[in-house]
């Protein structure tokens, strides 16, 4: 219990100093006193958003702060690689290149062409989203190899701990959602799915973590959540079945809706689409409303300030008491929305994987002609 407790305090202190250290975190945001009140809409959008750099914590005269590569390609200088603190340190100039402040391409780096524009050149920065992604990978491949290495030792031996979790969450999904889903051919798609599924767990449970490596706004992205769901765009439309693509060019609907205007071909074509886009707004909804309402309660400590000490004070342990409550709830989010992907993701697969029935009297003949034999039932007949 006292373990729990401990925990309970650690996440809604380290919320907290993230949410006072949050205005330092990036360039596009201006720095603010303490004397000025906190603006919760900007640092709700400043989470969000991707940056340039990872804040870690804060300290009474400054803050902690990796600062990423910065790798950038212009037409009039050619490739750029610098650390993000050179913008930081050059008063967000350096080499022509700062963070715009304002405009459509507020928090992205740009630089200033001939004319006095802002253009944005080609940017392959790691930032902190794509670092949080890479590190969170790497560290996802090592448990899965060491787990599977325990289980290769001795496959009949019942796991325990770690790997006796991994292994019952490995089961679960293969029996109760892709086996089901797909039918007999589940095998083929079992580690797409599963990779999928332990992705996006594993990244948002690190996203509700708010000390390093946790804290990044992985799956809240729409960029990552769109990647996963063109993943399962493909893995769908490279492995239909015939009949799925003749539902498509040819559904099974009156002529005059076919010809010689394809109306229900463009009806199912964009019903292809709309699968992966409802899987892609999904999770980057729900993942992305969790952190804005954690952020959102947390910052009621901050912005109560100026009402009086009582009301702050009361303030103070309702916003603790409501942000562990949504913690505990956003963990069952973060296991629901990585199942409900994987759930999904394994129907549309089971769909296009659909055949045509068996109705031809010849292809039944030929197939049972070509069943095993059963001898001793062939006996008691004769």
């Amino acid at each position: 219990m006292r373990q729990v407790l401990f925990l309970i305090v650690l996440f809604t202190f380290s919320i907290a100093n993230y949410a006072t250290g949050g205005e330092n975190q990036d360039l596009n945001v201006s720095k603010t006193t303490v004397e000025e009140e906190l603006n919760v809409k900007e640092l709700i959008l400043e989470h969000l958003a991707d940056s340039y750099e990872w804040h870690l914590f804060n300290t009474k005269k400054n803050s902690v702060t990796i600062h990423l590569p910065v790798i950038l390609y212009s037409k009039t200088s050619g490739w750029n690689i610098f650390l993000s603190s050179k913008l930081h340190n050059n008063d967000n100039n350096y080499k022509g290149f700062g963070i715009a402040t304002e405009g459509k391409y507020k928090g992205k780096i740009v630089e200033t062409s001939s004319s006095g524009e802002e253009v944005r050149p080609f940017d392959l920065s790691i930032t902190k989203n794509a670092a949080s992604l890479l590190l969170s990978s790497l560290i996802l491949i090592l448990i899965i190899l060491g787990v599977s290495q325990s289980i290769k030792r001795d496959p009949l031996k019942p796991k325990k701990g770690f790997a006796g979790i991994m292994e019952m969450f490995i089961f679960m999904i293969v029996d109760e959602v892709i086996k089901p889903a797909i039918g007999e051919d589940y095998k083929r798609y079992s580690p797409y799915l599963l990779t999928l599924f332990f992705f996006i767990f594993f990244n948002n449970l690190l996203g509700l973590f708010p000390l390093f490596p946790g804290g990044a706004n992985v799956t809240g992205n729409i960029s990552v959540t769109l990647v996963l769901a063109i993943g399962t765009f493909l893995v769908i439309n490279l492995t239909g079945s015939k009949k799925y693509y003749k539902d498509i060019l040819w559904p099974d609907t009156p002529v005059w809706l076919k010809v010689p205007f394809p109306l229900m071909q463009i009806i199912e074509l964009v019903g292809t689409l709309t699968k992966p886009f409802a899987l892609m707004i999904r999770l980057f909804a729900n993942i992305m409303a969790g952190h804005a309402i954690v952020l959102g309660l947390t910052s009621l400590v901050f912005v109560t300030v100026s009402l009086g000490s009582a009301i702050n004070a009361s303030m103070s342990v309702l916003s603790v008491i409501f942000t562990v409550f949504i913690d505990f709830v956003e963990l069952l989010v973060a296991f629901i929305q990585a199942y409900v992907f994987t759930l999904l993701s394994s129907v549309f697969i089971g769909l296009a994987r659909e055949k045509e029935p068996k109705n031809d009297k010849k292809e039944l003949a030929l197939e049972k002609l070509t069943e095993p034999v059963n001898h001793l039932e062939l006996k008691k007949e004769i």
